[in-house]
């Protein structure tokens, strides 16, 4: 018994359809869009139906996580040594102190909104003793007028 396993087709094989996605594939995400649009402008229901199918075939997020995760690879390269001893001295002095400049920054605000909060704390306080002395002189008053 022989299997027959599928080879790939050459590209005189393959339909319109299909060279028509290698070759869209093949210049990115800016020609599908490209697509997409010119199918609305000459024949929305091409437009529409270009949108589902790179919708339906992912093709609308493909690149934008590819970006996402080589920005996660750039970060970590800090933490690597780069062989030279004394730039990772240099570096290793460098993060230490620009994290210690953002503790203390971090500190300062921590110590701005306290201030903060105690000067509008001490404001309510002062209009809310204000409030009974006020509302006892308008009491007064009354009084006042009604023994005259």
């Amino acid at each position: 018994m022989t299997s027959i396993t599928p080879t790939a087709a050459a590209p005189h094989d393959q339909g319109w359809f299909s060279r028509s996605e290698a070759w869209l594939d093949s210049k990115g995400k800016g020609a599908w869009i490209a697509a997409m649009v010119l199918g609305f402008v000459f024949f929305w229901p091409i437009g529409l139906a270009l949108l589902f199918y790179m919708i339906w075939s992912k093709r609308m997020f493909n690149k934008s996580c590819r970006h996402r995760k080589s920005w996660t690879r750039h970060g970590m390269s800090a933490m690597t040594s780069s062989g030279n001893s004394a730039f990772d001295a240099y570096k290793t002095d460098t993060l230490r102190r620009l994290e210690q400049e953002q503790d203390d920054f971090n500190a300062f605000l921590q110590r701005l909104r306290e201030a903060k909060d105690k000067a509008e704390f001490d404001e309510f306080m002062e209009q809310r003793a204000a409030a009974p002395a006020e509302a006892q002189d308008i009491s007064d008053e009354d009084i006042g007028d009604k023994r005259h």
